[in-house]
């Protein structure tokens, strides 16, 4: 068999995962136009690169069709339930640094903590007949970090998209969502909660718990590591 390397497969996050990889004295290329999602392995035997999106590699180390991958801590988190179980965090990249925050209007200007947005949240079904709605793109991440800080008078609303511009459109009243300047947040007059961070969040090589490894793979593994840790 071969292990199989997923990786980011356009961007920023693919030419930094590359240009990690070099470092390693292992080469990493897309074969053909960007248009295919296949690549080449060079400085390493026994390993074939597979281009997938950032979102769908958790998946697939999870499904155990990929052996090694290359996404965000957050996806990992948000899209695996017991993520634990299912991968491996090998290392951190040092690169797609960003932050998951809690993030209200700007002239909210009594509400600074989660505490706050508590009591803001009763007061908004109060007066308006239903709950404060959170814009974002990870329920999992947000509904879990909100209950165990004992915020429960809100609702989610799914975002795939500009996430930063659903309280300016009046599709929600505050937003969870990644990032790593705070620029489009000010932009758009979000302020984060002093204790809203919910998760710290970088490029991160994983791998799978639930893939197949023969002794020839877990001697190319160990090879493999070996050069990373090297």
């Amino acid at each position: 068999m071969t292990l199989k390397l997923g990786v980011p497969s356009k961007g920023r996050l693919m030419e930094k995962t590359f240009d990690w990889f070099e470092r390693s004295g292992i080469r990493l290329s897309r074969s053909g136009s960007d248009r295919e999602y296949a690549g080449m392995v060079e400085g390493i035997e026994g390993v074939s690169l597979v281009l997938l999106s950032a979102g769908e590699i958790p998946r697939e180390l999870a499904a155990g069709r990929i052996h090694l991958g290359v996404t965000g801590t957050d996806l990992i988190h948000e899209k695996l339930a017991r993520w634990e179980q299912q991968v491996e965090e090998i290392q951190p990249m040092g690169f797609g640094d960003a932050d998951l925050i809690l993030a209200v209007p700007r002239f909210w200007v009594d509400v600074d903590t989660l505490d706050d947005l508590d009591a803001a949240a009763a007061g908004f079904r109060a007066a308006h007949g239903h709950r404060l709605r959170i814009a974002t793109k990870y329920h999992r991440l947000v509904r879990d970090f909100l209950r165990d800080e004992g915020v429960a008078d809100y609702m989610l609303v799914d975002s795939q998209g500009a996430t930063e511009g659903t309280v300016k459109n009046e599709t929600a009243e505050a937003i969870a969502d990644i990032t790593s300047t705070g620029e489009t947040l000010r932009a758009n007059h979000l302020k984060i909660l002093s204790d809203g961070l919910i998760l710290r969040s970088q490029a991160t090589l994983w791998r799978s718990r639930v893939a197949p490894y023969d002794t020839g793979d877990r001697t190319t593994l160990a090879e493999f590591l070996d050069r990373i840790d090297g």
